[in-house]
């Protein structure tokens, strides 16, 4: 596909969750129905080798081989993706990105270099290699809060103003001063947030969500985000039950349990039913026992009645008269 514009990229964003065999390698048959089931929901587009994918714990043939199947059935269906070319060694990042060009997609992922925390000038340095490599493919920053080095607003500014083709960032988010400082100092990146802070994102100016939501049900997280562009006050209101559902049920096995983001991924998910992926995580990290499965997902189809069922909606016809028949 041709190299994405940041204005082309928005909306829900759906992560390619990584199948895991019980002897730690990948299932690839699993893995081709899960990007099946994305092309068929109809998603606004979808990444590999994000957290989710264990970037982090793959090793080259596999990256290729992942990249490879997401490509070739993206681009024969029409959907647009990205390819996370993300590696806590720049050497490697550098390798990974150089390779993922050939695959045509929308953009490429990558983090910054992880083991120490890159002075601005090092970013500088290291995306505009990147960017040259890719070149006219356009970079999107993967900047999770946990990131040894964050950027503020103004930096962003920096890395644009430093000539680097940055089309899109994944971050965390703020409060309306954030937003507003990201339109004044990055008015031509696509900003991505967390999922379950969609709506809010929306109405302050975020692009899209590469989304922990879309993991719960890519197609009901599709419906949510076309909700907000002709229904925001029904979309917030349904993101405050997505949060809660999320604070009381899902962060206390990262908080507290000492689970991963990734564990929690996957358990949502299963969660959500909507792929055979299970909650198995590559060693040596611990996924969370798929026993917990049957019982958040009788609180979450509770909770979250509406989300599941914008998960039956086909279009917005349809989706509009799912939801006015919902009783309130």
């Amino acid at each position: 596909m041709k190299p994405l514009q940041a204005s082309a990229i928005k909306g829900n964003w759906a992560t390619l969750l990584l199948p895991v065999n019980e002897d730690d390698s990948i299932n690839y048959r699993e893995l081709e129905n899960e990007i099946d089931t994305l092309i068929a929901m109809q998603v606004n587009g979808i990444y590999s080798n994000g957290t989710a994918g264990e970037f982090y714990n793959q090793t080259e043939e596999e990256f290729d081989t992942i990249s490879s199947i997401l490509a070739q059935k993206c681009n024969a269906a029409g959907m647009p993706f990205q390819i996370g070319a993300c590696h806590t060694s720049p050497v490697m990042a550098f390798d990974r990105v150089k390779r993922a060009v050939k695959w045509q997609p929308g953009a490429i992922q990558v983090i910054l270099p992880d083991w120490s925390a890159p002075s601005m000038q090092e970013v500088i340095n290291y995306l505009r290699v990147l960017a040259k490599a890719v070149a006219p493919v356009g970079l999107i920053l993967y900047n999770p809060p946990h990131a040894k080095k964050r950027l503020v607003p103004e930096e962003f500014h920096q890395l644009k103003e430093a000539g680097i083709n940055l089309v899109g960032c994944k971050v965390g988010g703020g409060d309306a001063q954030w937003y507003a400082a990201m339109k004044k100092w990055a008015p031509d990146i696509s900003v991505f947030v967390p999922g379950h802070h969609l709506a809010t994102g929306i109405s302050l100016g975020a692009y899209g969500a590469y989304s922990n939501v879309a993991c719960l049900h890519p197609g009901a997280a599709q419906q949510w985000y076309e909700l907000m562009l002709f229904d925001m006050p029904r979309a917030l209101n349904l993101e405050k039950w997505i949060q809660l559902f999320m604070s009381q049920y899902i962060a206390p096995y990262i908080s507290t349990k000492g689970y991963s983001n990734q564990a929690a991924d996957k358990l949502l998910a299963a969660i959500g039913g909507w792929a055979n992926v299970g909650t198995r995580l590559r060693w040596p990290y611990q996924g969370i026992d798929e026993s917990e499965v049957s019982k958040l997902r009788t609180i979450a189809q509770e909770m979250l009645s509406e989300f599941f069922i914008l998960s039956e909606a086909e279009g917005p016809k349809d989706r509009n008269r799912l939801l006015l028949c919902r009783v309130e």
